[in-house]
Formats: structure tokens, C-alpha cells, sequence
């Protein structure tokens, strides 16, 4: 039997290749789905003073269970001068600043007020409904560490805490290549043989999501003179991807001419159905990869390869795809020598994720492939998995 590459085998030979790019300084307002470079520090105490958690009364504990006059009031953003004297109370909203000598906030529902008196009945224990400083994070804290990619909660968090820009690793720059003299722009009219470009607005789509910068480029005809400009154009950027001509066909020629181009192949195919002819090579710090022509290929080439490479030119700290457990919809017979990839759709039954594969698993078959919304790890191995049997999947279109 050949001897081919797991897909494991092939992920850590590219992860060892794959060498983090520097970093540059981004405004946090710029900065979502960035990775950062450095751990973020807080520059104030969040919140910065004792806020109140309610709507209400800032007031004294001891005077409780008496009247007390209500002084002035204590707004968002237009905190109450003074200093809370004993018989005194004064009206807060929530967010604002805590007055000195206030120990609680007794909350609007337990209050009643007669004129410019309050009364509550109910007894609260000292910094109740009170936000202590520093409660959320102390100036100097880690808000947010190196190796994370910042969501709209991480934005939100470094904010607060008075961070105005952050430092990120610098985006990769990826080359995004398809070949095959087949290939027609979508809306031109077809001649024989010929079928419209897809795989190149795939794989730009779908890099784009995990942080690339895509360097666009005209599909390339099967003609060595065309090829070879357009692998040197490519080969200028960070990440080179290219879609066909990586097979053993007479037209295949994009590893010959990336070898002539001193390209240095690391592997080439894997044992995974499908895109099982997969080439992956490095000149100096570009990272190059040959993707099959077969769309759903490779998408999920893409999926597995690809995207965990610019994860880790970005710095994520775990760069390889999430799979998570789910159970099959219905019956899938295994495959003895490779592992396949099955596009399915996910979703929830009785608080489990089930995933039940889509008619069509041809490579070909983008079509059939577009509504899926996950790939399903189906190991090696002889017989069948049946409806129900615990499998792993990862999402599709995940950054």
C-alpha cells in the first residue's frame, strides 16, 4: 500500500514551517479579528471609582430604618460633590459614582419617598449593590493576552480599561492562484470545455476569514511561460496558494515549475479523501501550498492546511481546527486507507449536535457541497459507522 502522509503527520510538518510575523500597532477600534502580539495591560482600575449596581439611594447603613434626607443626586458621568453626612441620603443611578461616606445603595424598589424624605424598612449589609474600584481589573492587569484573536468582548475589554491601541501580528499576505486553461470568469460565455473559475473566490473567501490580506490574481492557462510569471508574482507574498495542476497529469505542471523557482517540496499528498494530491513547500519564509483543482477538495484543503498556517503566522496560540463531538444522521461506510472529510449540515436534537452528510461527496460537487455547513472526520478503517455513533467535525467558514 502507499505510504502517504496523515493528515496530522502533514498539519505539523506546516506548523513547523510557519514562523510568526512581526508585529505592528493597530487602534483598538481597528483591531477586531486581529491576533495579539503582546499581552494588554489595564492603564486605570475598572470601574475607576464605586459605582452603583442599581438604580436607587446612596446612603449610610447605621441610619437604615429611619428618614433620611435626600441631600442631592449622584448621575452617570456627573458624580455628587459633597460627602454623605449621617441622616443624609442621596439619588443615584446606576453606573455612578458611589458619594463619600456611603457605604450602600438601597435600591429604588425598597424606598419610599415623601416629599424630600426617604424611608426603607429593610436592612442592608455594608457595599451592598455597591461596584467596588478595581472590582473588575486593577491598573496593571492582563485584559487580554498575547496569542488571542480579539473578538467585539475582547474590544470592549481593552477599551474599558483605557487601552487605545494594541499590538498585533501583522496580517499575512496570501497569494491566491487558480490554474487551468478551462477557466472562465463567471458571466462570460462558455466555449467547449470550458467551465466558470469558482475554487480562487472560494479560497479567498474562506482565507480572508482567518486574517488574511488576499492578493488577487487572473485565473493562469496550463502554459509554462504564463505559469512561471504569475508562481514569481506569488511568491512575493507570505502565503502562496495555489488551485490545480498538482496532479500527475500532462498539464500538471505547477511543482515543476515551483521547483525550478526554488520552491523546496516538504510532502506531497495525504492520506484523506478528499484532497489527497496535495503538495506543501516553503522558499525561505513563503509558505507555499498546492492545492487539488477539485473544488471541494480544495475547500478542504483549505480548512485543514491552510487556515492553521496563517493561525500560526498570526501567533494564535492554538492554530490547529477545532473538532468537536457530534453523532452521525445516518449510516457512513469507512474508507480502509484514508480518512475522509464528509460535508454535512449540523444541527441540535435533544440538546446534541447531529450531523447528517449531504447527498453528493463527490470532489467535484461544489454545488451539492455549498450548504454545508460542517466537515465530518470519518477515521480509517474497515466496516461502517452507524446512525448515532459519536464523531468529530469542525465548523465550516470558522476564522
Amino acid at each position: 500500500m502507499e505510504s502517504l502522509l496523515t493528515f496530522e503527520e502533514a498539519q505539523a510538518r506546516i506548523l513547523a514551517a510557519a514562523r510568526s510575523l512581526p508585529a505592528e500597532s493597530a487602534p483598538v477600534a481597528a483591531a477586531a479579528g486581529r491576533v495579539l502580539a503582546e499581552d494588554v495591560t489595564a492603564a486605570v482600575d475598572l470601574p475607576p471609582f464605586p459605582s452603583s449596581a442599581m438604580d436607587g439611594y446612596a446612603v449610610r447603613t447605621a441610619d437604615l430604618l429611619g428618614t433620611m434626607l435626600v441631600v442631592g443626586e449622584s448621575a452617570a458621568g456627573t458624580p455628587f460633590s459633597g460627602t454623605l453626612g449621617p441622616g443624609e441620603a442621596v439619588a443615584i443611578s446606576t453606573g455612578a459614582v458611589v458619594p463619600e461616606g456611603a457605604d450602600a445603595v438601597a435600591p429604588v424598589e425598597i424606598v419610599v419617598k415623601q416629599d424630600n424624605t426617604i424611608q426603607t424598612e429593610r436592612r442592608l449589609e455594608p457595599g451592598s449593590s455597591i461596584r467596588p474600584r478595581g472590582g473588575d481589573v486593577r491598573a496593571g492587569d492582563v485584559v487580554a493576552s498575547a496569542g488571542r484573536r480579539l473578538g467585539p468582548a475582547g474590544i470592549a475589554g481593552i477599551a474599558a480599561a483605557g487601552i487605545a491601541s494594541v499590538s498585533c501580528s501583522r496580517r499575512p499576505r496570501v497569494a491566491v492562484l487558480a490554474t487551468g486553461s478551462e477557466l472562465v470568469l463567471p458571466g462570460e460565455p462558455l466555449g467547449p470545455g470550458q467551465i466558470y473559475e469558482s475554487n480562487a473566490l472560494m479560497l479567498s473567501a474562506a482565507l480572508a476569514v482567518a486574517g488574511a490580506e488576499i492578493v488577487g490574481a487572473p485565473a493562469v492557462p496550463d502554459d509554462e511561460s504564463s505559469l512561471r510569471e504569475a508562481l514569481e508574482r506569488g511568491l512575493e507574498c507570505d502565503v502562496l496558494v495555489t488551485s490545480g495542476g498538482v496532479s500527475v497529469g500532462e498539464h500538471d505542471l505547477v511543482r515543476e515549475v515551483e521547483r525550478e523557482l526554488g520552491v523546496e517540496e516538504s510532502f506531497w499528498r495525504v492520506a484523506i479523501k478528499p484532497g489527497k494530491p496535495l503538495a506543501f513547500g516553503t522558499r525561505g519564509e513563503t509558505l507555499v501550498f498546492g492545492l487539488p483543482g477539485n473544488p471541494v477538495s480544495a475547500l478542504v484543503g483549505a480548512e485543514l492546511f491552510v487556515k492553521p498556517a496563517l493561525r500560526a503566522l498570526q501567533g494564535l496560540s492554538e492554530p490547529l481546527p477545532r473538532f468537536e463531538p457530534g453523532r452521525l444522521g445516518s449510516d457512513l461506510r469507512r474508507n480502509s486507507e484514508r480518512d475522509e472529510f464528509v460535508r454535512a449540515r449540523a444541527r441540535t436534537e435533544g440538546g446534541a449536535v447531529v450531523l447528517e452528510p449531504l447527498r453528493g461527496q463527490e470532489s467535484h460537487m461544489i454545488a451539492s457541497a455549498s450548504t454545508a455547513d460542517a466537515l465530518v472526520h470519518i477515521p480509517r478503517g474497515n466496516g461502517e459507522l452507524t446512525t448515532g455513533s459519536v464523531v468529530f467535525w469542525l465548523r465550516l467558514n470558522a476564522p
